[in-house]
């Protein structure tokens, strides 16, 4: 049964009050206001590219094609693989309601061809190259004058796996040495909307005494790393350096080969999934991408 919003839309209506009906429907059929914001941003971009007063019947598979080339490499803005993904689901969503519920005879967007949403495989580093990296690192607790620094953050992220911005968002008091399961780090977030990210890690006994040692040298106050994320990343690439590497060691690289080590190691996928903090759909793609990894 067509919708009240619908059936006051023909082939001659244009796009954006078109595209208000659609979210009276979409809210109708109990979509959540996220969903709902995310299928219109996608679609508005349309409006930009579509005449205003240009009727949706009209518009033909061809114009949905030269807009998404548009938008994948003419517009200012570039688009991802996996936005560009999305928002060619998006667009077919909103043709195919016009077409079920009669305002369109023909729908454009059922001939537009779906892009793969997987991005290239990230990455990774070799055993040789986590332990160069490590004992390059560790050369640093070692030198005339000692630094845990390179050492403590290195092994925090091959052990842990977390993202550049949660390990900047560590503090002293999310580390706890003393839980009945060993020392740990709690993940922590201030939007509520990001709360299903938070979780505790398990961290590596090798990892105490340097980070014990980084405390006495740094004597940090509150955030674990008080550095800017660029210097960080710098400290990162020094060690790569430092060990050999011909690849470009990054927070993103250590992150990937933590999973990537834990997979080959048989942890649950889903316990995997969850100290990876990431949601059941972003999991689907990181899964696939670690098989993809541990094959090659």
């Amino acid at each position: 049964m067509p919708s009240k919003t619908s059936a006051h839309i023909s082939s001659q209506t244009p796009l954006a009050p078109a595209l208000q009906a659609w979210e009276s429907y979409l809210y109708d059929q109990g979509r959540s206001p996220n969903t709902v914001k995310a299928f219109l941003n996608d679609l508005k971009l349309l409006t930009q590219f579509i005449p205003p007063d240009r009727g949706i019947g009209v518009i033909t598979t061809n114009d949905l094609n030269r807009f998404f080339a548009w938008m994948e490499k003419e517009r200012d803005v570039p688009c991802s693989p996996k936005t560009l993904a999305r928002r060619i689901t998006s667009t077919k969503s909103f043709f195919r309601w016009l077409a079920q519920y009669g305002a369109i005879v023909n729908d454009p967007a059922e001939k537009v061809l779906q892009r793969s949403a997987i991005s290239p495989l990230p990455q990774v580093l070799t055993e040789d190259e986590v332990n160069a990296s490590l004992a390059a690192a560790d050369r640093h607790r070692r030198d005339h004058k000692p630094d845990a620094r390179p050492f403590t953050l290195l092994l925090l992220l091959l052990t842990t796996g977390v993202k550049k911005s949660e390990c900047l968002g560590i503090h002293l008091n999310h580390i706890d040495l003393d839980t009945p399961d060993g020392a740990q780090v709690f993940i922590r977030y201030a939007s509520p909307s990001n709360r299903y990210k938070e979780r505790k890690l398990i961290l590596s006994e090798d990892w105490l005494p340097a980070y014990k040692e980084y405390l006495a040298q740094y004597q940090p106050v509150d955030q674990l790393f008080p550095r800017s994320p660029r210097r960080l990343e710098y400290l990162l690439e020094d060690i790569g350096e430092e060990a050999g590497l011909d690849k470009h060691l990054s927070f993103d690289m250590c992150r990937w080969t933590c999973a990537l080590r834990d997979f080959q190691s048989g942890m649950d996928p889903d316990k995997l999934r969850q100290k990876m903090g990431v949601s059941k759909i972003q999991w689907r793609e990181l899964f696939i991408k670690l098989k993809q990894l541990n094959e090659g």
